[in-house]
């Protein structure tokens, strides 16, 4: 495991880069990624940020920390994710009055406020993709027919009105990037390298030390005594992917 990982200073905002994102080709500061990631190069990163955070998820059990973490995004429309849904998709699709909306903006702030004096460590995190990403992604959906139980009527709606969720988006981190609790914004049309930006960046923010890793030895199994394999004909599946 990694050495003790301190969390970070920066109590400013994490929103450099955001406005360029409104403009077609630009999901990211610098332009979309013109070469996605690969597998291979992905899971030979992943592996020891995969670790860290075991690591960083041992000591929060152990020690009783309390973390949370916050995603949202335009990337898709659903409604199982955080408080933040009625900053943007309720707001925009009309879920909720506008004074419903200003009023959970004036109080956000507050209450995460609250959060973190408590101890909790908030971590916010806005997973920003380019137009032509979410054309992609939704487009994907409605072609694959492993993917199509994603699509939702909020996310075609939530394609077709691109810069309301913008001007949404815009105020809400207006009145939600606080020095408490500030948005960090992800460039990710590139989901891999997105996945792998997040994770390093948590590991970060959050004060953990490794736990000693237990000294563990397999104990010896037990003598058979007897014991035969049964003749019962059981009902084995078929093998068509057995190795050949």
């Amino acid at each position: 495991m990694g050495g003790k990982k301190h969390r970070g200073k920066n109590s400013g905002s994490g929103l450099s880069g955001v406005a360029a994102a409104d403009q077609p080709g630009c999901g990211r500061p610098g332009g979309t990624a013109a070469h996605p990631m690969s597998d291979k190069a992905y899971r030979k990163a992943l592996k020891p940020l995969h670790a860290e955070l075991v690591a960083m998820q041992e000591w929060v059990r152990s020690s009783g920390a309390k973390v949370c973490v916050v995603f949202e995004g335009r990337d898709t429309a659903i409604f199982d994710r955080s408080w933040y849904n009625r900053a943007g998709i309720e707001r925009v699709l009309g879920y909720c009055t506008e004074e419903q909306a200003r009023q959970f903006l004036e109080q956000t702030p507050t209450v995460e406020r609250a959060m973190v004096d408590s101890g909790i460590i908030l971590l916010k995190y806005w997973l920003e993709v380019s137009q032509e990403q979410q054309t992609l992604r939704l487009q994907s959906r409605i072609d694959d027919p492993r993917k199509i139980w994603k699509l939702s009527k909020a996310d075609l709606e939530s394609y077709s009105r691109w810069y309301d969720f913008s001007r949404a988006r815009d105020e809400m981190f207006r009145y939600t990037d606080t020095g408490w609790a500030p948005w960090y914004v992800v460039s990710n049309d590139d989901k891999k390298r997105g996945r792998l930006n997040v994770i390093s960046h948590l590991l970060g923010q959050v004060p953990y030390d490794p736990l000693e890793l237990p000294d563990v030895t397999l104990p010896k199994r037990q003598k058979p005594h007897g014991y035969r394999h049964t003749d019962q004909a059981l009902h084995w599946i078929p093998t068509p992917y057995q190795e050949r």
